[in-house]
């Protein structure tokens, strides 16, 4: 593939192309036109340097030479375009301001986490196994962070995944040395994608009994109502529980393949809680982390769970336990006391970040008892805070927030709920309070609107259906009552938004509602105070999401009270300029010292404590099965 060529297919698929450049009509284009922090720039070769360069436009489209920037150089000519998105996403200050006459020496990739992993003895020594791809650390997660889109006939697109976990463990993975194990989000055999913003990925296919049983089924309709206080009725099956075991299976295989001797292996979620035990009995090398994004619910829930002691024995495997909030964390070692099989000793710690568990277990052969010392500790998730302080900050951003506010109608307060359409996320409870403040006087329809963000998600799953219908009946109900010609009181969407439209929505908003009935963290929280640069906006903020533990400074709110939604939403409406502003700062400082860079170190160095020189021999744990 030609270099331009290369170029643009990035620049698509990181969503800031503009076209290609020529110097004149009907020649043929010289370079690829690209806006990167609401600037635009064009790259091309420079024919007098021998180099590639990238520049700041005039108002013809013309690169300004005043504004050239020498690109680094890599191996390949190949990789160079992933290398120089690293620089250019971070903005030129990864670059000196000109190199004149001569191309620059090698520059090295911006730092990651990876980095810090040490090379594994395979590694290091510079050989590797025919046909594999080891890597040092190794992200074990239910999603590659990009799927594949429905190729029919035609050839495999992929598009970046939406979600927390893709943002936040993307500059983790963003190293020649990491790998990321995952399903690519389309049923059926599918080859691995090439590396993405330079992070490689090895793909674990599902069939589609896989998706139903594993994914709808186990994950979905039986952990996932469970672990949110039982939000809907979880369903206990045993062909579900079955074919969780074989895809966990399969996925403690694909790492096993991936993982070089010693290496770091970090898995997430609740998809994947037998995954640790089923690699440490293949890979006793290895150091092994797993995180819980999701809230582990307290001992007299999870005691209703068939298999209780298989997770937590499947879990336990791990080095390290993970989850958002401290709560989790004693909910997580009291199930362990009481249904663990092993008995559990809780050690003395040093203050604060984790505490130990030694799970303690006959060793049938000898008699002997083989204990091995598991911590366990909370770590809660974080955004990219300048990221989304950036591009707040653009003209771009500022004038399409402007422009949203005026297709609302103007109105003098604009609500947000920006959500995935699930039902433990309280968007039921919002528009139900939402429509008696309006019922009551409190907000004036004419001058007050409501945009509803709600995201389609497991839209085969029968409860999440109803809800969507549910949903969809007081949206109308609430239009139909209050809404008047060419201006309805709630602006329902039902679809992906992207990261340019939400952070506008974030800016148009006086106020955010977050009123989740239970949530491992809700990152749009985050999202909207990173956003306010201006300092305005109110954040109303479920207690039960696990952001409230950080963002204390946020109107907090038990949804579960309707006369208490109601009287926060109201106050947070009507708060003077001065009291947003006050919050916000604070706010604004929480998540600007604590982002997902740090959530990410944070826990890495801690594993790596716990698998030090004392700890490193083989572990004997049971398999979960």
């Amino acid at each position: 593939m030609h270099v331009l060529e290369r170029i643009e297919s990035v620049a698509r698929s990181d969503h800031v192309y503009r076209g290609r450049w020529a110097p004149h009509p009907g020649a043929p284009p010289r370079a690829v036109a690209i806006t990167l922090d609401g600037r635009p720039w064009v790259i091309y070769h420079d024919q007098s340097g021998g180099g590639w360069v990238a520049a700041l436009t005039d108002s013809s489209g013309a690169p300004d030479p005043d504004s050239a920037l020498w690109l680094p150089f890599v191996k390949e000519e190949a990789e160079i375009p992933l290398t120089w998105w690293r620089h250019l996403h971070q903005g030129t200050r990864a670059l000196p301001a000109m190199w004149h006459g001569q191309p620059p020496p090698a520059a090295a990739p911006p730092p990651t986490l990876a980095s810090a992993i040490p090379a594994s003895p395979q590694t290091a020594g510079g050989g590797e196994q025919p046909g594999r791809t080891p890597g040092d650390l190794v992200i074990v997660a239910n999603r590659l962070p990009v799927h594949c889109a429905d190729p029919g006939s035609g050839p495999v697109h992929w598009h970046p995944s939406p979600g927390g976990l893709a943002s936040a463990l993307r500059p983790v993975v963003q190293d020649p040395r990491a790998v990321w194990v995952g399903w690519p989000g389309q049923a059926g055999p599918v080859r691995s994608p090439l590396p993405v913003d330079g992070v490689t990925m090895a793909a674990v296919p599902l069939d589609s009994a896989d998706v139903q049983d594993y994914y709808n089924g186990f994950s979905n309709g039986t952990l996932w109502p469970l672990y949110h206080d039982i939000a809907a009725r979880p369903e206990y099956n045993d062909r579900w529980w079955s074919r969780y075991v074989a895809v966990n299976e399969r996925f403690a295989a694909a790492t096993t393949d991936c993982a070089a001797p010693h290496a770091t292996v970090w898995i997430h979620d609740y998809h994947l809680q037998l995954v640790p035990a089923l690699l440490r009995a293949r890979r006793p090398d290895l150091t092994i982390g797993f995180f819980s994004h999701i809230p582990f619910p307290p001992r007299d829930l999870f005691a209703q769970l068939p298999w209780r002691e298989k997770i937590l024995r499947g879990i336990l495997g791990a080095d390290l336990v993970g989850f958002q909030r401290h709560s989790d964390v004693e909910n997580f070692t009291r199930s362990c006391r009481d249904f663990s099989c092993r008995a559990i000793s809780v050690l003395p710690t040093p203050s604060g970040q984790t505490r130990a568990l030694r799970p303690i277990e006959a060793d049938a052969g000898s008699g002997e008892s083989i204990s091995s010392e598991v911590r366990i500790g909370a770590f809660p998730i974080s955004i990219d805070f300048a990221l989304f302080d950036r591009r707040s900050r653009q003209r771009g951003t500022r004038t399409r927030a402007q422009r949203t506010r005026e297709l609302l109608g103007s109105p003098t307060t604009v609500l947000l709920g920006v959500d995935r359409l699930d039902y433990t996320k309280g968007i039921l409870h919002r528009l139900q309070a939402f429509e008696e403040l309006l019922a009551r006087g409190d907000l004036d329809p004419d001058r007050t609107v409501l945009v509803q963000v709600a995201v389609p998600s497991r839209d085969r799953i029968p409860d999440y259906r109803t809800h969507a219908e549910q949903v969809a009946a007081v949206v109308g109900r609430i239009n139909g009552t209050h809404a008047t010609a060419g201006h309805p009181v709630v602006h329902y969407t039902h679809r992906q938004h992207s990261s340019a439209e939400l952070t506008a929505l974030y800016l148009a908003a006086d106020v955010l509602l977050v009123t989740s009935l239970r949530d491992g963290m809700n990152l749009v929280a985050k999202e909207y105070v990173a956003s306010r640069h201006d300092e305005q906006g109110a954040l109303v903020l479920s207690e039960f999401a696990g952001a409230a533990d950080e963002l204390t400074a946020a109107y907090l709110v038990n949804p579960h009270d309707p006369q208490g939604l109601r009287g926060t939403i109201h106050r947070a409406a009507t708060s003077s300029v001065a009291e947003r502003r006050r919050r916000m700062r604070i706010l604004r400082q929480q998540v600007r010292t604590h982002t997902a860079h740090d959530w990410a170190t944070e826990f890495l160095d801690t594993l790596r404590s716990v698998r030090g020189p004392t700890c490193s021999l083989p572990i004997a744990v049971a398999s979960p099965l």
